[in-house]
């Protein structure tokens, strides 16, 4: 998956939240926008969840 870089302004209080849910989920900044944008598009049905792994026998 390729990924590109996007300049975002955000309020400072925001951020600020953020940057203490990540720190919770030892989460870079970056990682825990992308994980919430991942989740709310999910939701909204815009994003198709990946395919979970299907393990096969003899995969160790």
């Amino acid at each position: 998956m390729a990924k590109k870089a996007y300049p975002l302004r955000i309020d400072d209080k925001v951020l600020a939240a953020l940057q203490g849910w990540a720190d919770d989920e030892l989460r870079s900044m970056n990682a825990q926008i992308e994980y919430l944008l991942r989740q709310a598009l999910y939701q909204q049905g815009r994003l198709k969840p990946p395919l979970p792994k299907v393990v096969q026998e003899g995969d160790d």
